[in-house]
This record gives structure tokens, sequence and C-alpha cells, in this order.
């Protein structure tokens, strides 16, 4: 994982209880727990929590051609997203491996990226640099942060502070109805056991809108409740379940706006996409992203980066590891394809085990090397 850049603290860890985040973490700056990260994460599975994500690097778009414009220089399908739409949405290098990944909405006009923190800067200076012509205009977009609004509650939560609720997946609604300054909330679909709402308030309202959602009846909860659930859901974070040769297919990303991917594979033309066809249609990736249980009794803990090994020889990385309230000590690997799922394996110091849920067989073949092979008489 790159260096992370200095993030200002949100002003919600000053909250009592509040625990913060490693300093050298992605989520800096922002709480960890607030003394109690199992009923925490409880609370979020089970009732409603909120959780400060306002380290997110957040990027506005104004301008006619805004996302046109997007679609030639990113792999996702935007060109015609309506007004109060959502995607995720990725950016490849020239051999399709992942440079950034983004959540963006498009509402009142601007269209709305938040990305990670430690690689928000280098996004906008990709960006602005690809503007040339087109009628676009990116910027830092300081003004709204990201708050997480988590759990079966959630919906009533927000009515209770006049919030319209987004019916379906990537819909967006204004956080307050005709106030386009007020922020937006986008319904998310993940973590998956969940109702999960990301809420972008105006960032001089962030403690306002903190408590209306805890008086609302939301929990105070850090970004390990966040990431504990996000794990259990199998999404990965760029960065910590990446590595600079992670494509696509390996970690989930492959699929329309609707399908939950960042990638469409009906698009035109962008960076990386002769990869991703050449991947759809004739071979498959070399490795996958699985949810790993991992032993609870070891010495020692693994980290992110570390090898997973079997017999000792390396077939995989690992990336996020946390403590997870129901399931114990879990984490996502990026494991070669070929790593049976009931294979044994180690993380670090610790016995680890594939969830077999988390881990699809790949024996169709693709439509493309279908083709070949009738084309061959096989």
């Amino acid at each position: 994982m790159s260096e992370i850049p200095a993030v200002t603290s949100s002003s919600v860890l000053a909250r009592p209880g509040a625990v913060r985040s490693p300093d050298d973490g992605p989520d800096r700056g922002t709480a960890w727990h607030y003394g109690d990260p199992f009923g925490e994460q409880r609370a979020a599975a089970t009732t409603a929590a909120v959780i400060d994500r306002s380290t997110r690097f957040v990027i506005a778009i104004t301008g006619e051609e805004r996302l046109t414009w997007l679609n030639t220089i990113s792999s996702q399908q935007v060109a015609t997203l309506t007004d109060g739409s959502s995607a995720e949405n990725l950016s490849l290098d020239v051999n399709g491996r992942v440079e950034h990944h983004m959540v963006m909405t498009d509402i009142d006009g601007t269209t709305w990226i938040d990305t990670e923190a430690d690689r928000g800067p280098d996004l906008l200076a990709f960006l602005t640099k690809m503007v040339f012509w087109s009628k676009a205009a990116p910027r830092r977009g300081s003004e709204l942060v990201v708050l997480s609004l988590l759990g079966p509650k959630a919906p009533s939560i927000l009515r209770a502070v006049g919030t319209e609720v987004p019916d379906a997946a990537y819909q967006a609604t204004l956080l307050v109805p005709g106030d386009p300054s007020s922020g937006f909330v986008r319904r998310m679909p993940w973590p998956a056991r969940v109702d999960s709402f990301d809420v972008l308030v105006p960032a001089a309202s962030l403690d306002e809108w903190w408590a209306k959602f805890v008086v609302a009846g939301a929990r105070e909860a850090g970004s390990w409740a966040f990431e504990a659930l996000r794990v259990e859901s199998g999404r990965p974070r760029i960065g910590l379940d990446t590595d600079d040769r992670t494509i696509p297919h390996e970690v989930g990303w492959i699929g329309g706006v609707t399908e939950f991917g960042a990638v469409h594979l009906d698009k035109g033309c962008y960076r990386g996409q002769e990869t991703v066809a050449r991947v759809h249609n004739l071979g498959k990736p070399p490795r996958r992203l699985v949810l790993l249980h991992l032993d609870g009794s070891a010495d020692g803990r693994p980290e992110t980066g570390d090898d997973v090994t079997v017999g000792g020889r390396a077939v995989g990385r690992l990336g996020t590891v946390v403590d997870h309230f129901e399931l114990g000590p879990i984490a996502l690997a990026q494991i070669k394809r070929a790593v049976p799922v009931d294979t044994t394996l180690d993380a670090g110091p610790c016995a680890a085990s594939i969830d077999p849920e988390s881990y699809t067989a790949d024996t169709a073949v693709q439509a493309g090397r279908a083709a070949v092979d009738r084309l061959r008489g096989r």
C-alpha cells in the first residue's frame, strides 16, 4: 500500500470513548471504535450504526460533457447515467491493472466521486490531465464528507431526519429535498447483510448530522465495524485487498451498473479494455478473491501483504485482516485460481481455511474460447 498522506482528523473523533484508527492504516484520522467494537458491529448488523468515513477523498466534476468524458477514460458505462444514479468505476492502466477504484454519483448537475484518501490526489491529477477540450471540470470536492449508515433500521433513521430513502442500490436522493447544497444519501449493495447507505454531508455540518443520526437511534461506530462487515461481504478495498498486479476479474469488479460491478463489458474503448476483453472471452484470471477463516488460537496475527502458503509455497497474498463479532478472525486474500477450496492454508503464523461460500468454481467455458474451439472442430 502506498504511503498515506496527512489527513485532517474528523471532529467526531473527539466523541467520548473514541479510539483512534491506527496511524499506519488507511482510516487514520477517524475512530477505530468507541470502546465496544463487537457491540458496534452487532448494532450495524441488527439495528443501526453511523460510521465516520470522512477521510475519503471527494472529487466534484461539473460541465455538460462530464459523463460522456468520464465514459471514455474509465471502465464503467456512465455516459447515460441519470440524475440521482450512482456506479462503481475503475481507472485501469494500459495492461488492464487496477489503478483507482471510485464510487460516483451524478446529482443536480454535478458528478461526485469518492475514493481512498491515499489515492485521491493522483486520481484528481489524472482526471485533470485528461480533460483536453471536453466540457468537464474536475476539482477537489472538500465541501462534502462521507458518513456511512448501516443496519436494518437505517431507512427509518433517514426518514426520521427528513430524508427520502433511495429504493434501489446505487440510487441517490438529496439529503434535504430541494436543497442541492445539503449533500445526498446513496444506497449501496454492500455490506451485503444490511441496509447500507453512504451519506455525503457538508463538512461544516458533520457534527450536526452525526448528532441527528445518533438521536434518531443510530449507534456510534468506528471503522472497525465497517471493515468487518465489508470483509464478511467479500468486497475488496483497493490497496489492501489488491496489489499492483490486480486485474478486475480477480476481485469481482466485473459487471454492469446494475450488477454491482465496476467494469461494463458492453461499452466502447477505454484504457485497459484489451486485457479485460481477452480475459473475459478467452482466458481466466490467474487469481481469485476469497474469504479466509483464521486460526484465532495461533501465536501472533498475520498482516496485510503477508504470503498465503501451502506447504511453504506461496499461493496468494493476504488482504484485510479483521476480527468479526460472529465469525472471529477473518481476512480477504487473493489466491491462485487452481488452489482447491478445501486446501489447508497458512497465512503468516496462522492456519487458514477458505470459506466455501466465497469460492465459485470457474468451470464454464468463455464464449470466445468456445467459438475458437468450434472453428478448430473441437
